[in-house]
């Protein structure tokens, strides 16, 4: 059992307890939030403490700056006395991205799809729907489809032979493993094929098949139909009509964008008032100012040409909110701790700090 179908079962036995997917969805991500509580709190931690010794940190680099060499080492040094790991505050992210690939996989894939992808939620339509569009109805026999629609078959497909049925042949990688022979035209049939070395089976029983039945789905509108393949020489061929549809602006899709992209920048927001009262650089300043107004805009951008599923961008928009909380919560307990121990680098060393003239 793969990643993805090991999500998928855990999606599904939330759902049961809750009573749908898109509160499964949430309560998947407060879960994954917990589980890395401990590495988000040592990320604002390290944070903090950058901002704290960045003075002292400047001062060491102007002042070796012309033995780079030295400079390092000196640093070194410094992040050593300190206990302090420049890139520890990269953890999480590298942490979350691989959680947010496998969500992404999981909802895009046609397991998901058939089981929960029409599902509703709150203003949500569909949990597997992209921003553009169009909605197919599943295994009513027909695809509609739209110019430049790609398809991809299932995991599993059901192989007849002389004397026997395999029910859960394995398909060998899925997003290749269905072709479309000759032109493609909405509204004409088109014609499928599915090279038999995709199937994993003995040779001598690729010899035998005599038909398949593989689930195959259409990637742009996510509607799956199940087809029957008949052995054709070295192929399994299948001919499937297909309707025209027109691809749809989903405007509840494009409010969840939105919502990613409002918690996204109080959360930004949030970290730089917290920074702007523990730096006083003003370069680095205007710089978390920049990043801050811009990179919503540009997420925004990328998920409007990137399709991504309305179930991930829930999963984005709630991570976005807990995190929020969480950095207001830490950085409380933070400053209370800086009180007491009268902070991690303290005025006067600053002061000293800034003092030291560059060399050569």
């Amino acid at each position: 059992m793969d990643f993805t179908t090991l999500t998928i079962k855990l999606l599904q036995v939330l759902a049961h307890f809750v009573g749908n997917y898109g509160f499964a969805i949430i309560v998947l991500t407060i879960i994954v939030r917990v589980a890395l509580w401990p590495l988000n709190v040592s990320q604002q931690k390290s944070m903090r403490m950058m901002q704290s010794l960045q003075p002292k940190i400047k001062a060491i680099q102007d002042r070796y700056k012309s033995n780079p060499q030295m400079m390092q080492q000196k640093l070194m040094e410094f992040y050593k006395e300190h206990k302090f790991n420049p890139m520890g505050g990269c953890m999480p992210l590298l942490v979350q991205l691989p959680i947010f690939i496998l969500l992404y996989s999981a909802l895009m894939s046609p397991q998901f799809i058939q089981i929960a992808g029409d599902t509703s939620f709150g203003f949500l339509s569909r949990l597997d729907t992209t921003l553009r569009a169009s909605a197919g109805r599943s295994f009513d026999g027909e695809f509609g489809i739209s110019q430049g629609d790609t398809f991809m078959a299932g995991k599993i497909a059901k192989v007849y032979l002389p004397n026997e049925v395999l029910a859960n042949v394995k398909v060998k990688n899925p997003n290749k493993a269905v072709q479309i022979q000759g032109e493609f035209k909405p509204g004409d049939t088109v014609d499928f094929k599915v090279d038999l070395d995709y199937l994993d089976l003995r040779f001598e029983q690729l010899e035998k098949i005599e038909k398949a039945e593989i689930a195959v789905t259409d990637m742009s509108n996510k509607e799956v139909e199940n087809i029957t393949f008949t052995k054709r020489g070295s192929v399994l061929a299948a001919t499937v009509p297909t309707i025209k549809v027109e691809r749809n602006f989903h405007w509840d899709v494009f409010m969840l964008i939105a919502l990613f992209a409002i918690t996204m920048f109080l959360s930004q927001k949030i970290m730089m008032a917290t920074n702007k009262s523990q730096s006083s650089d003003p370069t680095q300043e205007a710089i978390q100012k920049s990043m801050g107004t811009f990179m919503p805009i540009m997420i925004i951008g990328t998920f409007v040409i990137i399709p991504i599923p309305a179930g991930v961008l829930l999963y984005l928009v709630t991570s976005n909110i807990i995190q929020i909380v969480q950095t207001v919560i830490v950085n409380k307990q933070i400053d209370i701790e800086h009180s007491k121990t009268g902070g991690i680098v303290t005025d006067s060393e600053i002061a000293n700090a800034k003092k030291i003239e560059p060399k050569g």
